[in-house]
């Protein structure tokens, strides 16, 4: 509910703090004493529209600020989550207007856009008056209303998912068409590439390692001939290694005829031999490693030059040559399978159409009973409300071929105003004030169902007589006690029966300056009130009696 109202520079009002209560208030005061300014501030901070005349003659800006006392589990928080707004204890909504024409918007301190601060205010708030058609010109909103008020939020979620559910298959049907379509188009093409690519069977990872075996054949070709020669050299005829070891032989034996003499000759000589070993050792070995058949490099760079070419043929990375090939395969498969799998997809599309049909359908017949239970509750009340000649219809058109998340029906409310005439929908037939009447009969009807925590009726009792001022009076009372309930009214009997008074004046602020100053009067002065608005500016004590008769009879 709303908790406090705070309006700063807008329009006659300086400065003003209200606080309400829960249950029923109203607010009475003379006419052109500021009501509409209370209302106006009220739904600036709820997103309605800005507008620079708002903003109090030689200030730069106005705000006006309206807390909000709601449960953890109301719609609202949710609504702030999911936009990244903090949630926790009050909800604070604050517009600040510029004279210069623009608005800042802000729930609970942080900037927002105005589309959310009024997405916000709406689950909050609901301004009802004569001429006020923001609560009941959406025909969609009528049907959730319906659903509200037989309790029907469950099956509508259930018809949802099953129209998803529907659409979903529906989808499935037309992306498999399509696939058929664009392989049947190019089979020719899939087989041949299919059988190329299965013929070349590409490995992950085959061209990386062919292009290093390619390279160190490449390499080791270049070298083969220096190696041969050099092994030539110490291995072959010409080797001097047998010539050496001859020598190295018959001066070990002279080297004893000449002790210390050859020793020096015989070690270097020794030690020569045992380097050309080691190095024809490492030249064998080397001409081992380099040892390739010249058809293995032929082999291999026809290989690596065959993937290379697919790959520029077919538009991918030689890695990616045998998923591709897998794809196309699978696509042949598609073709080839694809009617059966096509036939399934169109049964499970049927299967899901019955699906929501039924749902949709039973849904349908629980909306027509709750429909024509809405407008007996409707009717109950206008008789007293002065429109016992009027009826309330709910007009519902059903089409079932054009089913949406909601079902397959279009609600939208309808009166006649008088037997004889022709229905039609609410906004357009009934005048205003009867418009005001039969929304306070549907509201009283529907309760707290589908409606938001605070609802502001303005001046609604305008142009009623006594009786139906009564009976208006008693029909807010009865639904402030499903949620709050504040309203501009000028009728005596309504407000006798409010909880809560707030006087409305114009007060001189200054010598060349007026305000509006709002203040809640006790039990005193709320008669004195009731009093003028039974007498008018000369209060009689039989105007008294009769306020103080009212208010005695509210409170019974």
């Amino acid at each position: 509910m709303l908790v406090t109202l705070s309006i700063r520079d807008i329009v006659l009002i300086d400065r003003l703090d209200l606080d309400f209560a829960p249950g029923m208030s109203v607010l009475t005061g003379e006419t052109g004493a500021g009501k509409s300014i209370l209302l106006d501030s009220l739904s600036l901070a709820i997103g309605g529209r800005g507008d620079a005349d708002l903003v109090r003659h030689g200030e730069t800006q106005g705000q006006v600020t309206a807390v909000f006392d709601v449960p953890g589990h109301h719609a609202v928080r949710s609504l702030l989550k999911e936009n990244d707004v903090d949630d926790d204890g009050d909800i604070i909504l604050r517009r600040v207007q510029t004279s210069d024409g623009r608005t800042r918007a802000f729930i609970n301190d942080q900037p927002v856009s105005v589309g959310l601060m009024r997405q916000a205010g709406t689950l909050l708030v609901e301004i009802h008056g004569q001429h006020d058609d923001r609560a009941l010109v959406d025909p969609d909103s009528h049907r959730m209303l319906v659903d509200s008020f037989a309790g029907l939020q469950g099956e509508t979620e259930a018809v949802g998912k099953a129209y998803s559910d529907w659409r979903a298959a529906e989808k499935s049907v037309r992306d498999h068409e399509s696939r058929i379509d664009k392989a049947r188009q190019e089979a020719d093409f899939l087989k041949s590439a299919v059988d190329e690519l299965t013929t070349l069977a590409p490995q992950a990872g085959e061209e990386e390692a062919l292009a290093e075996r390619r390279t160190t054949m490449m390499q080791a070709e270049k070298i083969a001939g220096d190696l041969n020669e050099a092994f030539e050299t110490l291995n072959g005829g010409a080797s001097p290694i047998p010539e050496l070891a001859s020598l190295l032989r018959r001066m070990e034996r002279k080297a004893d005829q000449v002790p210390n003499l050859l020793n020096g000759p015989v070690t270097a000589i020794a030690a020569a031999l045992d380097q050309l070993e080691e190095a024809r050792g490492g030249l064998e070995a080397a001409l081992r490693e380099t040892d390739f058949d010249p058809r293995e490099l032929e082999t291999v760079e026809e290989r690596l030059f065959a993937l290379r070419a697919a790959s520029r043929k077919f538009s991918v990375p030689v890695d990616e040559l045998g998923a591709l090939s897998a794809r196309m395969a699978d696509d042949l498969a598609d073709l080839d399978a694809g009617e059966d799998k096509l036939t399934g997809l169109k049964e499970a599309a049927l299967k899901a159409r019955a699906a929501f049909d039924e749902k949709a359908q039973k849904l349908s017949q629980k909306r027509v009973k709750a429909a024509r239970a809405l407008e007996k509750a409707v009717a109950a009340e206008l008789p007293a409300l002065k429109l016992e000649r009027a009826k309330f219809i709910v007009e519902i058109a059903s089409d079932p071929e054009n089913g949406g998340r909601t079902g397959i029906d279009q609600m939208e409310f309808h009166v006649q105003t008088n037997p004889g005439t022709k229905p039609g929908p609410m906004m357009k037939v009934a005048s205003g004030g009867e418009l005001s009447r039969f929304l306070l009969a549907l509201k009283v009807s529907l309760a707290d169902k589908g409606s938001a925590p605070t609802l502001v009726f303005d001046e609604i009792d305008t142009g009623v007589g006594g009786a139906v001022a009564e009976a208006i009076g008693l029909r807010l009372a009865r639904l402030a006690a499903q949620v709050q309930v504040l309203t501009v009214t000028h009728a005596p009997q309504v407000a006798a029966r409010a909880e809560g008074h707030f006087l409305i004046a114009k007060e001189q602020a200054s010598k060349d300056r007026v305000a509006t100053r709002v203040r809640r009067i006790d039990e005193g002065h709320r008669r004195e009130e009731i009093a003028r608005m039974l007498a008018g500016s000369v209060i009689t004590e039989e105007a008294r009696a009769a306020a103080g008769k009212l208010i005695a009879e509210a409170a019974s």
